[in-house]
């Protein structure tokens, strides 16, 4: 684990890891697809912000000038 991920330590739920080829599937089958994704990890933070700024200064960007971490939210499933 880098310097990042030691200072964030308690706030990483789950390394992940990288990521492989993608498919796509909708009502005509199944197609080979691509994106920009190529690894991931959970983090916990008070706030989407707050885990946003957990990958500023990111040695990611020195290794691949460039390039950029997204951050999405996990949202509950809704209830019925």
């Amino acid at each position: 684990m880098g310097r990042v991920g030691q200072k964030h330590e308690k706030s990483i739920v789950y390394t992940g890891g990288p990521l492989g080829k993608t498919k796509g599937v909708d009502l005509e089958g199944v197609q080979e697809v691509q994106n920009e994704l190529c690894a991931y990890v959970i983090v916990q933070a008070e706030s989407h912000q707050a885990a946003a700024e957990m990958f500023l200064q990111h040695p990611h960007f020195s290794i691949f000038p460039g390039d950029s971490v997204e951050i999405m939210e996990c949202l509950p499933i809704p209830q019925s």
